[in-house]
């Protein structure tokens, strides 16, 4: 008898008859939705809008949350986005005698425009107030994704050559003289040429890193063996920060934090590879020139230069925060970032370069020092970036980049292949708790501002995550 009751509950569940009642059986259960070419329609808007997203670096859950708000907004209450670093899926419940619509795209260009970006948020903004058709947003979405970038590929040249030369400033306390800059600035603007030319050949990003690496080195060490320069070291530091901020860890971090671990680890494999790269590039230039050189070398060492990202006792604040200034404003104008977001990035890495230096002369640890500098821009620019109608991203990925661990880094490296000495793995591990300190600094200063964001008069709100970009507030599916 038990196993007759036992086989009976067994075919009962595996039954899908079973479980509905036989009056309704051949009732289609599920939402009224568009037509199947505006279904179609508006999901591939909805990819599109997040893969501009996802190729500037933003988070999964910001890609999330903008589709939601764009299918929600175009009559598709019920669909389900599945996030990755590469693709984009989306699949629309149409009821249970209807199969899934689904909708898959691959994020192949990951070059960042934050004009586009902006132009997007725009967009998004006209779509949730439901301002235009499915057609009207799909039409405007075109124009923006093909449009060229604002100005012309040299003034990106010109940015990240103005970044290097402020990072060396700030490297080098203002006591370098004119020819660390200079050097810094043409290492790097070589570099970018360069890399623009391998770009062309689809040379891997990995070898690109190295032959970055290898120039910034080499042009350093080619400066210092001629007498030109003194600290060739904090040139070569500059150019590994600008080859590193385009690498940003703030939505590595973000995607960690907010439960997207795929793509969280993604980024990181991608981060660690060409990082890899970098270090394979400095290392060989540096083995070279200790080989050819022998002793003249000895200016390379940076073990005396003190902890990372430590500046010189007696630069004033006001050159630190000017120089933190600049490297953001030119990070975002090489990222082409239009007037507004680019006056607030550079506010955003001054007060990052300033909290960061008043820590530091009141001896806190390096890694402290960064998170709450980066926790109090991504704070500011929080509040101040939904408020000028600015993706929060620029101001957050802008203001991470003076902080970056270049030195620690080069000094890493040079203990390990120039002096064979075990600490510079551990030197190499500093600057990589330094990188996820930046990162999550942010993200946290984000997420402080959501009750701000919501006059503070609401904190039982219920938090959604951090956003960096796409809909100001969580999207709510509509069930009806």
């Amino acid at each position: 008898m038990g196993i007759t009751q036992r086989a009976r509950g067994v075919l009962r569940r595996r039954d899908p008859e079973a479980t509905i009642p036989p009056g309704v059986r051949n009732v289609v259960h599920g939402p009224a939705l568009p037509d199947e070419s505006t279904v179609h329609l508006v999901l591939d808007l909805g990819l599109r809008i997040g893969e501009v997203q996802m190729a500037s670096g933003a988070g999964a859950s910001d890609v999330t949350a903008t589709i939601i708000a764009v299918v929600n907004a175009y009559g598709l209450p019920h669909c389900e986005v599945d996030v990755i670093y590469t693709s984009i899926t989306v699949s629309c419940y149409r009821g249970t005698e209807v199969p899934p619509i689904t909708s898959l795209r691959v994020v192949r260009n990951r070059s960042i425009d934050y004009t586009r970006l902006a132009d997007v948020e725009d967009l998004l903004r006209k779509i949730i107030a439901q301002e235009l058709s499915a057609a009207e947003a799909y039409a405007e979405l075109d124009k923006i994704t093909t449009a060229p970038h604002p100005f012309p590929r040299w003034v990106a040249t010109v940015s990240w050559a103005g970044m290097a030369a402020s990072l060396a400033v700030l490297l080098g306390g203002g006591g370098g003289g004119v020819m660390l800059p200079v050097t810094a600035a043409l290492a790097t603007a070589l570099i970018d040429r360069i890399g623009r030319l391998l770009n062309k050949r689809a040379l891997p990003f990995f070898f690109q890193q190295a032959v970055g690496g290898a120039v910034a080195t080499s042009v350093a060490v080619t400066f210092y063996a001629l007498g030109w320069l003194d600290n060739p070291q904090l040139a070569v530091a500059a150019s590994i920060i600008v080859l590193l901020s385009g690498m940003t860890v703030v939505g590595s971090m973000q995607d960690a934090i907010t439960g997207y671990n795929v793509t969280a680890a993604g980024r990181m494999a991608e981060l660690a590879l060409m990082s890899a790269g970098l270090i394979a590039g400095v290392v060989l230039s540096l083995y070279v020139g200790v080989r050819i050189g022998g002793d003249t070398m000895a200016g390379l060492d940076a073990t005396a230069l003190g902890r990372a990202q430590v500046l010189a006792p007696a630069l004033s604040l006001s050159l630190q925060v000017l120089a933190g200034a600049s490297t953001s404003a030119c990070f975002a104008l090489a990222s082409y970032a239009p007037p507004r977001p680019l006056l607030v990035a550079g506010i955003g890495g001054a007060v990052a370069a300033g909290m960061h230096a008043v820590l530091t002369l009141a001896d806190v640890h390096t890694v402290l020092a960064g998170a709450i500098a980066t926790t109090v821009v991504g704070f500011i620019g929080g509040i101040i970036a939904r408020r000028l109608r600015i993706p929060s991203l620029v101001i957050a990925v802008s203001g991470v980049a003076p902080l970056l661990p270049g030195l620690a880094t080069y000094r890493g490296l040079y203990e390990l292949s120039v002096l064979g000495s075990p600490s510079g793995a551990t030197t190499l591990m500093l600057a990589a708790a330094i990188g996820l300190a930046l990162g999550a600094g942010v993200v946290l200063g984000e997420y402080l501002a959501q009750p701000v964001r919501t006059r503070l008069g609401r904190l039982e709100r219920r938090f959604s995550g951090p956003r960096l970009s796409g809909p100001l507030r969580p999207t709510r599916r509509r069930l009806d």
